[in-house]
């Protein structure tokens, strides 16, 4: 009678299968990250956009966001506060009575809704998405554009 059960080969087999198909797993989601990393910046400063606008129609009083390019912070109301991610490119135009220093920029939102409006560009590699902030409505858009 044949004992049941595997044989150390096939064990080893299964092991060198199952760390093949994760090393391949792994390198195709980190293929991804780079981008994801992109779109998930660009999602959190247009929401936090959004928020300064809604503080600004909701306390009647103008709010600003402000945006530092060189160490990468920002600041929306509320003490609200974050980072951009080292890798991604950060370009910003906005009014230039709304530039506290050359490296900080500012939006300013009004309690009827307008803004001093302005855009920031955010890249990584060949992908580059854009913010707009519009001054008349400050509808706060996000786009894809190629990168500059």
């Amino acid at each position: 009678m044949r004992a049941r059960g595997f044989t150390l080969i096939e064990l080893v087999v299964v092991v060198a299968l199952i760390a093949t198909a994760m090393a391949l797993a792994a390198t195709v989601f980190s293929a991804g990250l780079p981008g994801q990393q992109l779109r998930g910046a660009t999602r959190e400063l247009a929401a936090q956009l959004r928020y300064t606008r809604a503080q600004a129609l909701v306390t009647g009083e103008p709010q600003r966001f402000l945006l530092d390019t060189r160490s990468r912070e920002w600041q929306a109301p509320n003490h609200h506060r974050g980072r951009v991610p080292e890798k991604i490119g950060i370009v910003a135009t906005v009014a230039r009575d709304e530039r506290p220093s050359p490296q900080v920029a500012a939006i300013r939102f009004f309690p009827e809704g307008a803004a001093t409006g302005g855009r920031i560009v955010l890249k990584r590699d060949s992908a580059a998405w854009q913010i707009d902030v519009d001054w008349l409505t400050g509808e706060v858009r996000t786009t894809r554009v190629a990168s500059p």
